[in-house]
């Protein structure tokens, strides 16, 4: 597989909650840190994703925000 993007995080699913349509996939990357991923309940299904998987994340952002009180 060849993919464009460049934040290509190596992770486990750690929990997969389904909604009505969207899922949101938690994958601990290490040291204690979690990303999580909405996407289609179909991709979850597609993907077989399930607690315990070796899975990568994969983040494309245009935008990234800073706020300070």
């Amino acid at each position: 597989m060849k993919i464009s993007g460049r934040n290509f995080i190596k992770g486990k699913v750690v929990d997969v909650k389904k909604g009505a349509t969207t899922a949101h996939v938690h994958v601990d990357i290490g040291h204690g840190v979690i990303i999580t991923a909405s996407i289609t309940n179909e991709a979850v299904d597609d993907l077989e994703l399930e607690n315990g998987k070796d899975v990568h994340a994969l983040i494309k952002a245009s935008d990234v925000m800073i706020a300070v009180d």
